[in-house]
Formats: C-alpha cells, structure tokens, sequence
C-alpha cells in the first residue's frame, strides 16, 4: 500500500503519460499515487494482477487517471504488447519508472542458482526490457525520461544479499550507460538508490513475531558483525521519500540531470 500523496512542482501534467512498473505496493505503489495524484496519466503494470487492481482502484476512485496493465516484466513479448498497448491508449510515453523488484536473502555460498536468476531475471533484465522497450518510442520523438529504483545495496557490500546487491549494481549501471547512449535524444536516465524503506519487502525480511518498532531501531543502529553502519538520520524512510526522488528526476526541474544516482537512504552509506 501507498501512504498518501507526493506533490511536487514540475511534475508531469496530465496530458503527459507515464509508466510505473512494480505498481501493486510499497514504493512502487507511492510512486504511482504521487504521480498520478500529481495529474499526469498513469500507466500501472505489475505481475500481481489481484494486487495492481486493487491499488489502481483505490487510487482510481479518487478521480486520477491510471489505468492497469497487469504483466511480468521478464516476459518480453508480453511487455512489448503492453507497452504498444499503453502507446495507444493513453498515448506517448514520456516516463518510464523501473519499481519492480524482488528480494533473496541468505549466505552467498548457500544461494540456489534459482534465487540468482530469479533476482537478475526482475531486478536488472526486467529493467533492461522495460527501458530498451519505451526507449523506442521515445527515441523519435527525442524526448523522455527513465527512472531506475535500484537500492544503496548496488553501491555497498550487504552481508545476506550478495544476489540482490549484484542485481541491483547492474540495474544501476545499465542505467547510466543507456543515459549515455540516448543523451542525444534528449533522454535523461537516472537512478534512485533507497535504503531502508517501510514497505512490504521489508517487513518480510523480518521473523513473524519480529517487534515492528525493535527491528526498525535495529537497522537504525546498524550491525558492527556484518560491517553495516547505521543511519544517521535515525529512521528509516516511508515509500513516499522515495517516489518524491522519483518525480524529481522525471520533473521538468531535473532538465540538466542524466546518469546520477540519488541515494534516499538517511546516510546509511555515508554518501556512496
């Protein structure tokens, strides 16, 4: 679930169209609700379908423009006929937020080859296919912009989440290095880097009967044992903290910014 509305200036307007992949929850849901709370028309696709519709009407009841198109990521002709499909309903595409995402946990040497690719599979080929699919469309028109949610984990070593970490530094860098290629079409491409962030994910790294409020002070501390600091801000983030990254870097403001990475993570990793 989303928790409330993003409001930014220089958000997309609402003859603007943008997709938002891993819209079903957590920080892809708050960034879809920012978004289309914002005026623009959404596109919502994720691979939960009873999820996404549920979100998508909520939001929907509100009177903001999305619409669902349930999908997987991985599956590309399955999202090349959605994208084509969003294209012609709602019209040009003009951002593209990558929030699909999946975690694994665990000791790198006890990690099945199937958690691996299940990692790489979401986390960096789904972007990959998202991004090289909208790109184009976005190409002749030499407009657009691609934002990547990827985690400070693609920048700091994690014990337990060697997998997700390599998936999500590739994600980042596959970003950056397609925000060079399409530059000379006007494309901006960039990365938002959360941390720690209040959603679902989260939650269930968790043991079930895991205080809430012990495992937070937990991660704010940080873990000397793993060679994890804490984060200084003290708190970890809500999902909203991190869609208004998001719509800044897709907003008209960030009209000069392609290839960064922002990190939204308290300074946990002290700057990166």
């Amino acid at each position: 679930m989303f928790d409330g509305p993003v409001r930014e200036r220089g958000v997309p307007s609402g003859d603007q169209v943008v997709v938002v992949t891993g819209a079903a929850q957590g920080i892809g849901a708050a960034t879809l609700a920012a978004f289309a709370e914002s005026g623009a028309t959404v596109a919502a696709l994720d691979a939960n379908a009873t999820a996404l519709t549920a979100t998508v009407a909520s939001l929907a009841a509100g009177g903001n423009a999305v619409t669902a198109f349930p999908v997987d990521v991985t599956d590309e002709s399955a999202l090349t006929a959605v994208v084509a499909d969003v294209e012609r309903k709602l019209g040009p595409i003009e951002v593209l937020v990558n929030g699909a995402g999946v975690l694994r946990t665990g000791a790198a040497a006890d990690m099945s080859t199937a958690d691996w690719a299940a990692l790489f599979a979401v986390n960096a080929t789904g972007v990959f296919l998202a991004s090289t699919t909208v790109a184009r469309y976005m190409i002749p028109r030499r407009s657009g912009a691609i934002v990547t949610i990827s985690s400070n984990a693609g920048a700091v070593p994690r014990a337990g989440m060697a997998g997700y970490a390599a998936s999500k530094a590739a994600a980042t860098m596959f970003t950056k290095s397609l925000g060079l290629e399409l530059a000379r079409h006007g494309i901006r491409c960039n990365v938002v880097a959360p941390g720690s962030t209040d959603t679902p994910m989260l939650r269930g790294m968790w043991p079930e009967n895991r205080d809430p409020g012990e495992a937070i002070a937990d991660l704010v501390a940080g873990s000397p044992t793993d060679h994890k600091g804490g984060i200084p801000l003290e708190k970890i983030a809500l999902p909203r903290d991190i869609a208004a990254a998001v719509l800044f870097l897709a907003s008209a403001e960030a009209g000069h910014i392609t290839m960064q990475e922002l990190l939204v993570d308290g300074g946990a990793a002290l700057g990166g």
